[in-house]
């Protein structure tokens, strides 16, 4: 294990023994849920990636977890996004397992996945964009590119470096949302 960051060892303790935690407790950065009745723990997903939606904490996890779970689906990311009416909006990219949606099948597949997460998790997790692509932008090693999402979701330009990702051009059919 990690046991200092060389030349800041107040940064390692603030960042991995926060004084929040009592400062003797390890922060992994991965959120769970104990059962009281069966002492079994539910992962929630990383303590960062939490959208506030009306107040509401929601990890983003949960929501991606439930797109994946619907038929359709082949894969999907959520994100959230600043909005004026609910403090941050959802936006899901999605990846189906048939081909990319087009035409008035766009808004009633997203319809139809809005409807999914409703029933499996509550109204308050509907993603109020769904943005279809052909696959997910990811590193080399697999792992999607959030930031890069993030930023196609608030309607920025991508300005950071993509010369990491295994894919690039995917970026761009996630551009309109449904």
């Amino acid at each position: 294990m990690i046991r200092t960051v060389w030349g800041n060892p107040e940064r390692f303790r603030k960042g991995y023994y926060p004084d929040e935690l009592g400062g003797t407790l390890y922060l992994a950065g991965d959120g769970a849920i104990r059962d009281a009745d069966t002492g079994y723990f539910t992962i929630t997903g990383r303590v960062d990636d939490v959208l506030n939606v009306s107040g509401h904490r929601m990890g983003t996890m949960e929501i991606e977890s439930a797109l994946a779970a619907c038929p359709l689906v082949a894969e999907a990311a959520v994100v959230g996004r600043p909005d004026e009416t609910f403090g941050e909006a959802i936006v899901a990219f999605v990846v189906l397992k048939g081909p990319r949606p087009t035409g008035t099948d766009v808004k009633r597949i997203a319809d139809e996945l809005r409807a999914w997460v409703g029933k499996e998790i509550g109204p308050i997790a509907k993603p109020k964009e769904i943005r279809f692509g052909d696959a997910m932008p990811k590193t080399r090693s697999g792992k999607v590119v959030r930031r890069m999402l993030r930023s196609v979701a608030k309607g920025e330009a991508i300005s950071q470096d993509t010369s990491t990702i295994e894919n690039p051009q995917v970026i761009a059919q996630f551009a309109d949302p449904a």
